[in-house]
């Protein structure tokens, strides 16, 4: 079976937990920090509750599959195909009332990121690739996703969460990107990469990341013409330090400044 067959699936899984996480939104709600004491790291019952959902329908549709999530760890880990969630990537600017966050479903096979979506229920959008092709559906209509073809960094618009991800050797390299770059915008989390696939945004740069903050943008940056690593140029599907450009000579360009 290859990746496109579960689009229709896929599809189900980004309604019902929107259904799920959207009465959440810009609502009271509670917010835990389950960073044991260290930098905030906010969690929802939004958070949950879209996991949930996924999960079940998952077991239900293919229970020999794996499940990588965010907020119940893992199960099957050794299976074909596993799928990678993140039911909100973006949490503080869910509980900040900003809709730049998003639903992350992602699918890998044998540990290769086949199929990624990014869901943004309030919106109504979503971003979808399966690394060859990648297309946009929402208020603008029905779209093929590409990105664009700068490839000096003198042109080049950059994006990263907050250059607070960045400490030591990690916050020099990237800061020797910025200085070459004509704009850095921070924020957006996963909306950075989709932007980045549409063709507005050239560069995304971030640390610390987990598999499921970006094993569904992969698929999707690479389908719109993109490419997406790690800072030394391997795979970018277990997390770390994540580089992605919208073509191969911007991101030679990146690799070399990073690597000092």
């Amino acid at each position: 079976m290859s990746a496109v067959d579960f689009g229709a699936f896929v599809a189900e899984l980004a309604t019902e937990s929107g259904k799920a996480i959207l009465p959440f939104f810009r609502a009271h709600h509670a917010t835990e920090d389950k960073s044991g004491g260290g930098v905030f790291d906010p969690v929802t019952e939004a958070d949950r509750a879209g996991e949930t959902i996924m999960r079940h329908l998952i077991a239900r549709s293919f229970p020999a599959h794996g499940v990588l999530g965010e907020e119940f760890g893992t199960e099957n880990a050794d299976a074909e195909y596993v799928w990678v969630l993140d039911p909100i990537d973006g949490t503080r600017a869910f509980i900040s009332g900003i809709p730049v966050w998003g639903t992350l479903i992602g699918l890998t096979r044998g540990g290769v990121p086949v199929y990624g979506m990014m869901h943004q229920p309030f919106t109504g959008e979503r971003f979808s690739g399966d690394g060859r092709q990648a297309r946009y559906e929402g208020p603008g209509g029905l779209r093929t996703l590409r990105t664009r073809d700068i490839t000096t960094l003198a042109a080049a618009t950059l994006m990263t969460t907050t250059p607070a991800l960045f400490k030591g050797n990690e916050a020099a390299a990237y800061a020797r990107v910025e200085d070459r770059v004509r704009m850095a915008r921070y924020g957006c989390d996963c909306y950075a990469y989709c932007m980045l696939a549409a063709g507005h945004v050239d560069l995304v740069i971030e640390s610390g990341l987990q598999p499921y903050d970006i094993v569904a943008l992969i698929p999707i940056v690479e389908g719109a013409g993109g490419v997406v690593t790690s800072w030394d140029g391997g795979s970018a599907a277990g997390g770390g330090a994540v580089v992605a450009a919208s073509n191969r000579e911007l991101h030679r360009q990146v690799l070399a400044l990073l690597a000092g």
